[in-house]
């Protein structure tokens, strides 16, 4: 019985003992250098698959671990660490800056993944990789950093931009890639109003596969876009910046003086018309600008509980031309606490911004280059407002010469304001189930509402005519938009042996509903008088499944699907099946190369992917629709007047689908010095919606939209990212990417050409074509001749076709607006406390039609209707004298390759100038946006948005910064 007893006490104490050792593990994972929280931390229990993640507050806790247990700590950027537990189960734990980047966390549609687990062409880009220098919208922190994106932003303050993920998919519906902000897809690209200091990283999917997920509006690619969130730690930041700008570059235009030689030699009879004054008229409407940016952000716990992040963000942006002016003023909160155990995690994110703007019409500084330079800008006796207009005094009163007007009193009497107010965010929840902890149930709604209400006002002292009607103009417009979204999805991750499974289904619903008002003119008593409209509302509805299988840590596939409806299409077309497949080999995990010194990560892809696209057209083409005709146009009923009504045109469109194939290797040399990627795709645009003519008598138009043809898109992209240097006292590392693309439409309705690309010069003139076989856009021209000192002959053009007759027939299609070749370049480079960057540019291979000489450089142009017109000195180079004879010229048609520097910056970092604080710094920095351009092109910028028509642009300043940022 003794024996039994000690033998009893025996295993309950040994049974204790066991029970007692495993424990709980709890802790704080920290940046070493800087002593910043690092969120997002994978925490492994080596050998085994459990493990955590670290919340944004850089917490974790892993149950069930005992002394002798290894923790394996794996961050983006971050040299791995591993820990082995002994008798202190609170950890704090440093990891130190590495080039390893395998373990980077990638956002994608409905999830994360890592770099090194992706199948798919996705590039995440982080703050610290962020294009600097004068960002006033998001989007311009990423240009000319991803390979096979473009973005091009005109000069005007907070004006939004033209992004391209691969040339497009499209001819005639939207281009544009979806971008989505924590999760809400967004409509169109509208993000001047978004601060871009609350930028935490962006996402961007470019193959099929990647974004079939987001099925119907992925086919031009997916930029999701993720802000800075809360966290425990207390910190405040300020950042302040002042820019300078100035638009340098001028068209050549004469001088006063030359005008009037000019028209002395060309126009005698008219010498009368000329006036005494000097004046530069490009000069008078530009003007030097000074912006001021002020960022202010505060994050730490509420309550002690609840990590916060609250911004504030005041720009105000002066633009280079008279009167433009944008303002805008942010606010924005982040909340984002967890519960039991992090098994619920709630997510708060709410943004207000208030911009203010006023617009200037980038179209006078073509006024500007036509107007007499002998003509002062003011007039003391002008019943104008005191500038000067050309004028004719009768006996009846005032009448204004018919020509172009002062440009500078438009743009001064001039006043249209307009006052947005946008308000953004979304709540989300995830749930880890405790009953399933490999299960997490998502739950996200969120918003996006505008209101924009405007102005327009002339005053009565406005140029106008005794006989006019009314003088001026005044009325006011207001637009509201509201965006409505909610996401539910179940997420599913295991582990069986080497199979590693992460399955997600869902659900997402999506509406869009706009409606508006507007006065009209309040002056001119024709006018239609208060109207308003009320967009069709559209409503998207999406049912979404993806599977990742993992095998062995080295064979990956990923399955994509999703079914998407929409109310743009009528009910026979309502619905469409999109998805993709994406495999991966991790070759460098191979035997036969793992312990290669020169291959430290090498990875195969292959995709296949079917998006569709519906974006960018009206929402009721499908319904019968009727418009009231002319006032004068009616019929009598019953004795009585009735205006009549006309059918409008009807569309039977469907989905375009974009099938995308990809081949990809990403890879990793010199224990991952140098990273990078290649990859190869065809993209495969089918049913492709455009503009184009009917038979007549077959619809209530001659023209209507279609689906009418297929367009190919073949693309090579290359990315190389290395660190050069990295010791205690300098790091250099660098990003380079190029894209090679060639896009060609393959089929159109009967094979007929469309025409696009309408330029100014005359009535009905275009430029580009649509044609099989060629470039979208493609220019059209006629083929210049030229005598025997190689000087061009006005009028004198190839007869390509060799029928004796110079007609359209003899046009041809040369060059389009897409670069064939484009380059990024961005340098990083400290040493101790001092930090340089600059980013570079190139275009290669792109062409640009120059409306400016075309229309406008020409003697006969000398006259302005009734009184004198400058033009450009180019036509000293071509003598010609009409227009309308040399407008369709291929001598108007230049190469617009380019190189760009973007920016530069220069700045000294002061680390704890203040001693009473434990952190804290002072960044003090200069540079130079805009710094130059090396092109041939004879136009201002040979950088363009749209389609590669130069006519009224509104050029890029050369801006100059000051600026600190300060944290605690």
């Amino acid at each position: 019985m003794k024996k039994f007893k000690l033998l009893l006490i025996g295993i309950l104490l040994s049974t204790s003992f066991a029970t007692f050792a495993q424990q709980t593990v709890r802790g704080v994972v920290k940046e070493q250098s800087s002593g910043e929280i690092l969120p997002g931390v994978s925490v492994v229990v080596k050998g085994t698959t459990r493990g955590t993640e670290t919340d944004f507050d850089g917490n974790f806790s892993i149950e069930r671990v005992n002394t002798g247990d290894v923790l394996v700590f794996r961050y983006l950027g971050y040299a791995n660490k591993e820990v082995t537990l002994g008798t202190n189960f609170n950890l704090t734990v440093l990891l130190e800056e590495s080039s390893e980047q395998l373990e980077e966390i990638v956002v994608v549609g409905y999830g994360t993944t890592t770099v090194k687990d992706a199948t798919g062409s996705v590039e995440a880009i982080t703050a610290k990789e962020f294009t600097k220098g004068n960002i006033v919208t998001p989007e311009n922190l990423l240009s000319g950093r991803v390979a096979g994106v473009n973005i091009t932003t005109s000069g005007a303050p907070g004006s939004g931009s033209q992004i391209r993920i691969r040339g497009g998919s499209s001819l005639n519906a939207s281009n544009d890639p979806l971008i989505v902000i924590d999760g809400l897809p967004l409509s169109g690209i509208n993000l001047s109003s978004i601060n871009p200091n609350d930028i935490e990283s962006f996402s961007v999917l470019k193959d099929a596969s990647a974004t079939a997920i987001y099925g119907s509006r992925g086919a031009n690619g997916v930029i999701i876009i993720t802000t800075k969130k809360g966290r425990s730690d207390y910190s405040l930041d300020y950042d302040f910046q002042v820019a300078f700008g100035e638009i340098k570059d001028r068209i050549n235009v004469f001088s006063a003086d030359e005008f009037r030689n000019i028209i002395a030699q060309q126009r005698p009879q008219d010498v009368g018309l000329l006036g005494s004054a000097n004046t530069n008229w490009q000069d008078e409407v530009l003007q030097k600008s000074v912006s001021t940016q002020h960022n202010l952000s505060v994050r730490g716990q509420v309550f002690n509980r609840i990590p916060t992040r609250l911004s504030v963000n005041f720009s105000e942006i002066e633009g280079n031309i008279l009167t433009s002016q944008f303002d805008r003023a942010n606010v924005s909160l982040s909340m984002n606490p967890s519960f039991f155990d992090d098994h619920l995690k709630v997510s708060l994110n709410y943004n207000r911004a208030f911009v203010n703007s006023r617009s200037a019409d980038a179209g006078q500084i073509n006024a500007a280059l036509r107007y007499d330079p002998t003509q002062p800008v003011y007039d003391s006796s002008s019943p104008f407002g005191g500038f000067y207009q050309h004028i004719n005094r009768t006996p009846g009163g005032i009448l204004i010469e018919n020509g172009t007007r002062n440009p500078v009193a438009a743009l001064l009497q001039n006043n249209n304001t307009s006052n947005t107010f946008r308000q953004f965010g979304n709540f989300k929840v995830d749930y880890k189930l405790h009953f399933l902890p490999e299960v997490t149930a998502t739950f996200l709604v969120g918003f996006d509402k505008s209101t924009e209400e405007g102005s327009f006002f002339n005053p009565l002292n406005s140029p106008a005519n005794y006989t006019d009607l009314f003088v001026g103009a005044e009325g006011t417009f207001l637009n509201e938009f509201n965006n409505e979204n909610l996401d539910a999805y179940l997420n599913y991750t295991n582990t069986f042996g080497k199979v590693k499974l992460d399955a997600m289904v869902g659900y997402n619903y999506q509406s869009f509903n706009g409606s508006g008002n507007n006065t009209g003119n309040l002056r001119n008593p024709n006018d239609a008088g208060f109207t308003t409209y009320t967009n069709t509302p559209v409503v998207l509805i999406g049912f979404i499944g993806r599977t990742n299988f993992t095998f062995n840590e080295k064979y990956l596939l990923t399955l994509n699907y999703r079914r998407d409806g929409t109310s743009r299409f009528g009910p026979e077309n309502r619905w469409g099946d999109f998805g993709g497949a994406a495999l991966a080999w991790r070759i460098s995990d191979e035997d036969f190369l793992k312990d290669s010194k020169v291959f430290s990560d090498l990875k195969l892809r292959a995709s296949y992917g079917l998006n569709g696209q519906q974006e960018g057209i009206s929402g009721d083409l499908y319904l019968d629709r009727y418009r009231f005709g002319n006032q004068g146009s009616g019929y009598i009923f019953g004795g009585n007047p009735i205006q009549s009504t006309i059918p409008s045109e009807r569309s039977n469109l469907r989905w375009e689908d974009v099938a995308t194939i990809e081949v990809g290797v990403d890879f990793g040399l010199f224990d991952n010095k140098f990273t990078g990627s290649i990859n190869a795709f065809q993209k495969n645009s089918t049913n492709l919606i455009s503009d184009a003519p009917v038979a007549d008598g077959s619809n209530f138009t001659n023209r209507v939209l279609q689906n009418i043809g297929d367009l190919q898109v073949n693309g090579l992209e290359f990315s190389l990212n290395a660190d050069l240097v990295r010791t205690e006292d300098m790091n250099w590392n660098f990003n380079f990417n190029a894209t090679y693309l060639d896009r060609e439409i393959k089929e159109l309705a009967l094979g007929q050409d469309i025409t696009v690309g309408g330029i100014a010069g005359g009535t009905g003139n275009f430029i580009q074509l649509f044609r099989e076989g060629f470039a979208p856009n493609s220019f059209y021209v006629f083929k210049q001749l030229y005598d025997n000192a190689g000087n061009p002959i006005e009028g004198a053009y190839a007869d390509l076709n060799g029928d004796g007759i110079i007609n359209t027939q003899d046009r041809y299609l040369k060059g389009n607006p897409q670069a064939d070749f484009t380059f990024g370049f961005q340098s990083n480079f400290n040493y101790k406390n001092f930090d340089l960057a600059f980013n570079l540019r190139a275009s290669v291979g792109n062409y640009v039609y120059n409306n400016v000489n075309s229309s406008l450089a020409q003697y006969d142009l000398l006259q302005d209707n009734a009184v004198l017109g400058n033009i450009p000195t180019s036509v000293l180079d071509t003598n010609f004298n009409s227009t309308s004879d040399v407008i369709i010229s291929d001598y108007y048609l230049e190469n617009a390759s380019f190189l760009r520097m973007d920016n530069i910056t220069l700045g000294y970092t002061f680390d704890r100038p203040i001693k009473k604080f434990a952190s804290n710094s002072i960044r003090l920095w200069a540079g130079m946006q805009n710094v130059f351009t090396v092109t041939n092109y004879s136009g201002l910028d040979p950088e363009l948005a749209g389609n590669g028509i130069d006519n009224t642009n509104y050029p890029r300043p050369r801006t100059f910064l000051v600026g600190a940022n300060i944290k605690f």
